[in-house]
């Protein structure tokens, strides 16, 4: 792969990585919307996907794979991080302890089902469009955007949901949850097209990059180019 430089890869990057950590850590809420019950995380979650898109498409899937583990590491990293803050000892003035653990203490369990949702559901997202844009000869992005998001959202549902809440849920609730997360991530993206269309549009004219995979190793554990 030719190595040039580009003049926004690092921004969206940057929105990329900030949109992962900030849904981990709102997704402790659970909110109600008109009756559909979902985690906080999505009003803004989706935007990775849509980012992971834009990646994908104008950049191409080696460049969104590195992006997906820079992720993944920055991740883990802020889990890292807000573990130790919780077991460092506490001024005797603070009483936010509790608070701490209950919100920002994930347990062992929820971090391997987000980390494992993650990773399968970006993966395939990215896969999916690459794919599509080579069948497709370029045209048509409003099929690969809302194609690859509603294969890579299932799978990030489903995984995450599988794993989270397995045994505490009867399976007819775990699939409702699973679908209900699904259908709103993937709705959302879907209403976001129009700026999906827009940021490519400027990246591809500005970048003067309109990748193409023909000859891209899909192996998600390479990370060079």
């Amino acid at each position: 792969m030719e190595k040039k430089g580009y003049r926004y890869l690092n921004l969206v990057t940057a929105v990329f990585v900030t949109c992962l950590i900030t849904s981990n850590i709102i997704a402790v809420k659970i909110i109600d919307v008109l009756g559909v019950v979902v985690p906080a995380a999505v009003v803004i979650f989706p935007l990775s996907y849509l980012f992971g898109d834009v990646l994908t498409e104008v950049y191409g899937y080696a460049r969104s794979r590195q992006v997906i583990w820079i992720g993944f590491g920055c991740n883990a990293l802020a889990a890292l991080a807000i573990w130790i803050g919780g077991r460092l000892p506490s001024a005797v003035f603070w009483d936010g302890q509790t608070a701490y653990s209950r919100i920002l203490g994930s347990t062992q369990r929820l971090l391997l089902a987000s980390f494992s949702a993650y990773l399968a559901g970006e993966f395939l997202n990215s896969l999916v469009l690459a794919r599509l844009k080579i069948a497709t000869r370029g045209r048509w992005l409003w099929t690969r955007t809302i194609t690859s998001t509603l294969v890579g959202q299932g799978a990030d549902s489903l995984i995450f949901i599988a794993i989270a809440f397995a045994g505490s849920m009867s399976a007819a609730n775990l699939a409702r949850v699973v679908i209900a997360q699904w259908l709103v991530k993937s709705a959302y993206e879907t209403v976001a097209t129009p700026a999906t269309y827009a940021i490519v549009r400027f990246l591809k004219k500005t970048e003067r990059e309109d990748y193409y995979d023909y000859q891209t190793d899909f192996n998600p554990f390479r990370l060079k180019g």
